[in-house]
């Protein structure tokens, strides 16, 4: 994650991390360069939550200043049950 927050790079991206549930890890699933909000919705899984993923787009303000925000986003579809595990 650190590596994707402090990339060079100055146009949107995402990861995207899923459940390993055989080895109950979070794995990188994809990694998206130059992606809109709609590309990317388009892309989830839609039988398959994922946890989270991470989201980097350029923004403008007011003053003219830029930055890149980092949104973490976490997707379950309807209906898709959330199992914890027993300890």
């Amino acid at each position: 994650m650190r590596k994707f927050r402090f990339r060079k790079e100055t146009n949107n991206a995402a990861i995207i991390m899923k459940i390993d549930k055989n080895k109950q890890l979070v794995v990188l699933d994809e990694e998206h360069e130059g992606i809109s909000p709609d590309e990317l919705k388009d892309e989830l899984p839609e039988r398959q939550p994922r946890y989270p993923f991470l989201y980097s787009y350029k923004y403008q303000h007011d003053d003219g200043r830029v930055s890149y925000p980092l949104c973490f986003i976490f997707s379950s579809p309807v209906g898709e049950e959330q199992k914890a595990k027993k300890r």
